[in-house]
């Protein structure tokens, strides 16, 4: 996560964010700096316009999500519960089936 801020910090300080500056953010914060995840991350951002990305992260979310929709029975449910748990030791019972042949 520590690469991804070091290319925050640079975009903010309008700095490109290049394998040298985020590494020598890295290091300047007391970390050792993996070369792989820097270069990584870099080829990952290259032709990303960094300021759209922040801005689209930025969108505030609904205030409250929709009703859900009205629960089946309680017997529905159970019925439910009962074919899933049928199914499963059939498939079970199929499984130790072939083991056999």
């Amino acid at each position: 996560m520590e690469y991804v801020y070091a290319a925050l910090m640079l975009h903010s300080l309008g700095k490109k964010v290049d394998e040298k500056s985020v590494t020598e953010i890295i290091a300047a914060a007391g970390g050792a700096p993996d070369a792989a995840k820097v270069k990584a991350l870099v080829a990952s951002l290259d032709g990303v316009d960094i300021a759209a990305a922040i801005k689209n992260a930025a969108m505030p979310v609904a205030a409250a999500p929709a009703a859900p929709a009205a629960a089946p029975a309680a017997g529905a449910k159970k019925e439910e519960k009962k074919e899933d748990e049928g199914k499963k030791e059939e498939e079970a019972a199929a499984g130790l089936a072939s083991l056999f042949g």
